[in-house]
């Protein structure tokens, strides 16, 4: 007889910086989505697959659910609420706190309109009590009848077998949506964008990373030789951005590019020759025609 196998789109939602990227990294065991420690890091959505004997999973990494500042902020804000009836699975992320924001109050509130199973999953137990925790889950029993709760950390791993084990058994019975082989549908000239924006995101002061963009020029493999030519240029909002993101004699620039070049080279399979430019567009943010150019799907703002 042959095995049942189960196979669904599952979607990541939350206030920004709550783990979202790491959990869908941890999950599927590669580094698609990027990561950094300040806010909206996540601009697109992001598909990543998961794929086992009796199950496929298609997670999808959504930008933080927040107010919005600029017609940036209004995209991604659309793209993480408009996934909540288009999937089988809803993962709404927490962090442990006693104290329920006003944030996941309002995440919590636009589940209401949804007919989608939601598990609550409390990402960051590893920094916690477990006497800490127990209260925690009972003080979000009480505002939403969640399929389940689940505790776990995406940093350590911790329990996130068993928060894949309930995922798996509450997809449908369905195909493989994609090939064993198949970790994400994002192109890679897009990745290798976006590992650059984590770079600048590591490196640079707060005010400078959110405006910022990476568009990539040219990648090209050389010609009998295992090595990818890589031409790319960092947008920024002012030209005194500029100056900080190029740094002394060219010095964070450098850092940006030989941080990221490793991480290409992981992902690519091969050496990078990575060359980086920066140029202003000024309030790029709230540019439809220059979100658009970005990659940014411009119809839903």
């Amino acid at each position: 007889m042959e095995k049942e196998f189960r196979s669904g789109f599952v979607t990541l939602i939350g206030r920004p910086n709550v783990g979202k990227s790491t959990l869908m990294n941890t999950l599927v065991g590669e580094k698609i989505a990027i990561m950094s420690d300040k806010p909206q890091t996540t601009r697109n959505r992001i598909q990543s697959i998961l794929t086992k004997d009796d199950f496929q999973i298609v997670f999808i990494d959504t930008p933080g659910i927040h107010k919005p500042k600029h017609k940036l902020g209004e995209y991604m804000v659309k793209v993480a609420s408009n996934t909540l009836n288009e999937v089988d699975i809803v993962l709404m992320l927490v962090e442990p706190s006693k104290v329920i924001g006003q944030g996941d109050r309002f995440i919590i509130s636009q589940l209401e309109n949804i007919k989608t199973p939601v598990v609550l999953v409390i990402n960051k137990i590893d920094t916690v009590e477990k006497e800490t925790l127990l209260e925690i889950i009972d003080s979000y029993k009480d505002l939403y009848n969640f399929a389940h709760i689940v505790p776990i950390s995406a940093y350590t791993g911790e329990n996130c077998d068993r928060l894949l084990k309930v995922v798996s058994e509450m997809l449908p019975q369905g195909p493989k949506y994609f090939p064993e082989d198949m970790i994400t549908d994002q192109p890679e000239k897009q990745l290798v964008a976006e590992l650059i924006r984590e770079k600048a995101l590591h490196l640079l002061q707060k005010e400078i990373p959110h405006g910022i963009a990476v568009e990539i020029e040219s990648m090209n493999s050389r010609e009998n030789k295992d090595i990818v030519d890589i031409q790319a240029v960092i947008y920024c909002e002012r030209d005194s951005h500029k100056a900080i993101i190029i740094g002394k004699q060219g010095s964070m620039l450098k850092q940006i590019g030989s941080r990221a070049r490793k991480d290409i080279e992981r992902l690519l399979g091969s050496k990078v020759f990575l060359e980086l430019w920066v140029k202003v567009k000024k309030n790029w943010r709230n540019d439809l025609i220059k979100l658009k150019n970005f990659g940014f799907d411009t119809k839903s703002i």
